[in-house]
């Protein structure tokens, strides 16, 4: 099949019907909606020619520069497109969380700049975040950018709502699925396919898919950040369900490994997350219904990911001292703290405070005297075993309060007899109007 422009590729992607002896379901044909064989590798091609080839020839004209406040596959696509066009690329980030597909960019010619961000997603209501303020002068009128803007653009939506969605339809010789299993990014892929499939079938029932609070999984937010992303509408699902990385991999792993899709963590994640929620509902069936989730993307980005948390995969040693080996018991009687608690307990006893967050969000705002060592960094020391004297109290701080949780569990483990998660993270020191200081 011959084509004249690589973007002519774009969808039209397979959907292939998972076989029964891989998931196991008994009354439900389950299918995967291949994304990663768009041209640039992912699902996020359809999106980022979407919004920007209403306005390429004006920045053509113009010589603009494509900026995004992205650092996964928007960013790689919208990279590409700016070049075969001639115009440069800007990835926006506050945290470049896997490298290859940051190494990838610089190759590509992409200039990247990282902000300083206060949390690990854009919140577009905090107006002294760094990375908010940039955001909001991006989207000014007579900006000198291309602005795609995915968070907040309905031509993200709109991609899949002309193309992905309507695929899955005439794939399914007119019929939509019974279940469409999301994963939520931006929130452009679920809401525009689920809006075509529920046209087709109103009884659909659409499952959305976030990261565990306290887990990455690349391409996903978990629901506290979900809820700060422009296009996301909680009446879309009909249940929201969280993923863990560890889940992702399992099945990104059955997903390569039984049935030769070389798909990345999210599309790991939907498998899992679709299993998990069909399963029960398989069982009391008497008729034949069908599934579909989307594969995001392709798994040769994320080796880096997948060897850190399985390194026995690649015949490293599986390590005993680390997050991933914690019990649910462990993280759930690890010591946690208020902040008024905190306060006073930094006042009598000095405990070390450790920021656990990227510098960049440490350098926007932090606790006074605490010390940032990002939370990866933080693993990697804990594995040789204890970095600190037993005898220092020790106050652990993140976004949140889930990941300071978890490695208080695993100093806990470890046996250092006094540590502590500051609950609700630097988000609650914040609301409480406890003082932060600026580097």
């Amino acid at each position: 099949m011959r084509y004249d422009n690589i973007t002519d590729i774009i969808g039209q992607t397979p959907l292939l019907r998972i076989d029964q002896a891989v998931h196991g379901l008994q009354n439900i044909d389950l299918y995967a909606k291949l994304e990663l064989f768009n041209p640039f590798g992912s699902v996020k091609d359809r999106a980022a020619w979407s919004m920007t080839q209403p306005d390429m020839d004006n920045a053509v004209r113009r010589g603009s520069q494509i900026v995004e406040l992205s650092s996964g596959n928007t960013a790689k696509a919208l990279a590409l497109i700016a070049g075969i066009h001639g115009l440069g690329f800007k990835s926006v980030s506050n945290r470049m969380r896997v490298p290859e597909i940051k190494e990838l960019l610089l190759l590509l010619g992409a200039q990247i700049e990282e902000l300083p961000g206060q949390t690990e997603c854009l919140d577009p209501t905090n107006a002294d975040d760094p990375l908010t303020q940039f955001h909001r002068a991006l989207r000014q009128p007579g900006s000198e950018y291309l602005h795609t803007d995915q968070y907040y653009n309905e031509r993200n939506v709109q991609a899949h709502a002309t193309g992905t969605g309507p695929e899955i339809v005439e794939d399914l010789d007119g019929r939509a699925p019974d279940w469409f299993i999301a994963c939520v990014g931006t929130a452009g892929s679920s809401t525009g396919v689920a809006g075509v499939l529920r046209a087709h079938n109103p009884d659909i029932e659409v499952v959305g898919l976030v990261a565990h609070k306290s887990d990455f999984i690349p391409g996903i937010r978990n629901i506290d950040e979900v809820h700060e992303v422009g296009l996301f509408d909680p009446a879309v699902y009909h249940s929201i369900n969280a993923v863990t990385s560890d889940e992702a991999i399992d099945g990104m792993l059955v997903l390569a490994r039984r049935s030769g899709i070389l798909s990345g963590p999210t599309g790991g994640a939907a498998y899992f997350g679709a299993l998990r929620h069909l399963r029960p509902i398989d069982e009391r069936l008497t008729t034949r219904k069908s599934a579909v989730f989307i594969v995001c993307d392709r798994i040769e980005s994320y080796l880096s990911y997948i060897r850190k948390r399985r390194p026995g995969l690649f015949g490293g040693a599986e390590q005993r001292n680390t997050v991933a080996a914690l019990t649910d018991d462990e993280v759930r009687t690890a010591t946690t703290i208020d902040v008024e608690t905190a306060q006073r307990w930094m006042e009598e006893d000095g405990p070390l405070v450790i920021d656990l967050r990227s510098p960049f969000a440490y350098a926007a705002l932090h606790i006074e005297g605490s010390i940032n060592i990002v939370d990866e960094l933080f693993e990697e020391l804990l594995r040789n075993g204890l970095p600190f004297s037993k005898r220092r109290p020790l106050l652990l701080a993140c976004p949140v309060g889930e990941k300071s949780a978890k490695y208080a569990a695993l100093l806990t483990r470890l046996g250092h007899p006094d540590t502590r998660s500051l609950s609700g993270g630097i988000v609650a020191w914040r609301d409480a109007g406890a003082q932060l200081i600026r580097e």
